[in-house]
């Protein structure tokens, strides 16, 4: 079983190589953004990377995200928003939610309102006590009905022609 992949040896190292011309050193990554265009400019503090061990939901105001949202609307069209959004550590899923909330609160705030104090009535109770008043009509017409059907049976048997019943207990 010859593989061309499996090689015994260690792989043979050129003896030279070959040398490329660089006019000036190698810069690591920071070096090249603090100096990237913007001569004089003191650095940005870098966000410090550690971890926390328990995440916390960021909180955003009203102003703030009043804020955001007018700074988002005068940014379109020349990629601010996306610097906007990087400046902040935003995602442009929160714009949305945020003109959708905004919107929906301009149009709740222009509704027409009721006029007048406000109900002091509770409406579940309200309900509840036309339920009992319904209720106790049912049941008085059930019972005048129970009436008139014992005077049918006893009319029908003087008549000679009793009416047959079923009780409750066999319906079932």
């Amino acid at each position: 079983m010859n593989n061309v992949n499996n090689h015994m040896g260690p792989a043979p190292v050129p003896a030279v190589l070959p040398e490329v011309g660089r006019r000036e050193p190698e810069r690591s990554e920071g070096d090249r953004s603090a100096t990237s265009g913007k001569t004089g400019a003191a650095p940005k503090p870098r966000p410090d990377p550690e971890v926390v061990a328990q995440a916390k939901r960021r909180r955003f105001t009203a102003e703030y995200k009043q804020r955001i949202l007018a700074e988002a609307d005068r940014a379109k069209g020349s990629g601010g928003v996306g610097a906007l959004l990087r400046r902040e550590g935003l995602y442009s899923s929160l714009l949305t939610t945020w003109r959708r909330e905004r919107d929906a609160v301009v149009l709740q705030a222009l509704a027409p309102q009721k006029r007048g104090p406000k109900s002091k009535r509770d409406p579940v109770a309200e309900e509840n006590q036309q339920l009992r008043r319904e209720t106790l009509q049912l049941k008085e017409a059930l019972r005048k009905a129970e009436i008139v059907i014992d005077i049918q049976k006893k009319v029908a048997a003087l008549l000679g022609r009793p009416i047959l019943t079923v009780e409750p207990e066999e319906k079932a």
